[in-house]
């Protein structure tokens, strides 16, 4: 792949070494031209066999994020679940992997239902693929725009999981962006602050 500006020669990419061998997301070692010309190496995580930059895989998303909104309660759906790496409790939306093959509707519906017990009735939006940290992870992810019903549930979870299901308000929603001592997904952070001031997820 290469880009170009108007004072600089291409970026190249040369190709990539494996540095890990594990099964859902592994470290490479990506060797590159730079604009002056220099040979340099960049280490990034991917859940691809080869990354992106490599092997050009840059349509279809690693994952989603599903965004609900419960229609009956009139209420954003966001999960509170406890992640490894931040040693806490992460405020976010429900998300998964798409398996191989798989529509992203179908995961949109399988991982809403998983992780919060709710069934997903209407899709009002399926973003492109975007990307959170380029500097570390070619991983992108397509926002999923849905309205849900349903009790919520965590009976889904997998054994890794500890999720809670929570239902926002506008206002909630406002006061939980203003709180510097939660932890909230970036996503979700835009999410949540467009949704305190419009009350709407799209």
């Amino acid at each position: 792949m290469q880009t170009r500006d108007a004072t600089h020669a291409p970026v190249r990419i040369l190709g990539a070494q494996k540095l890990t061998n594990r099964k859902w997301l592994n470290l490479f070692e990506v060797t590159y031209i730079d604009k002056s010309g220099a040979k340099r190496r960049w280490e990034l995580a991917t859940r691809q066999s080869q990354p992106k930059c490599v092997n050009h895989a840059f349509h279809r998303p690693d994952a989603v994020v599903i965004v609900p909104f419960h229609s009956a309660r009139g209420r954003l759906v966001v999960t509170r679940e406890f992640r490894v790496p931040l040693a806490d409790f992460e405020l976010g939306f429900p998300a998964g992997l798409v398996d191989a093959g798989e529509a992203i509707e179908d995961t949109a519906r399988r991982e809403l239902l998983e992780e919060t017990g709710l069934t997903l009735t209407r899709f009002l939006e399926i973003g492109p693929p975007i990307y959170s940290s380029a500097g570390m992870t070619d991983e992108t992810v397509s926002m999923v725009y849905v309205e849900c019903s349903g009790e919520p549930s965590t009976a889904g979870n997998e054994g890794s999981e500890l999720i809670e299901v929570l239902f926002l308000s506008a206002a909630e929603a406002k006061a939980m962006c203003a709180d510097a001592r939660l932890k909230i997904d970036a996503k979700a952070y835009l999410v949540l602050s467009a949704f305190a001031q419009s009350g709407r997820i799209v």
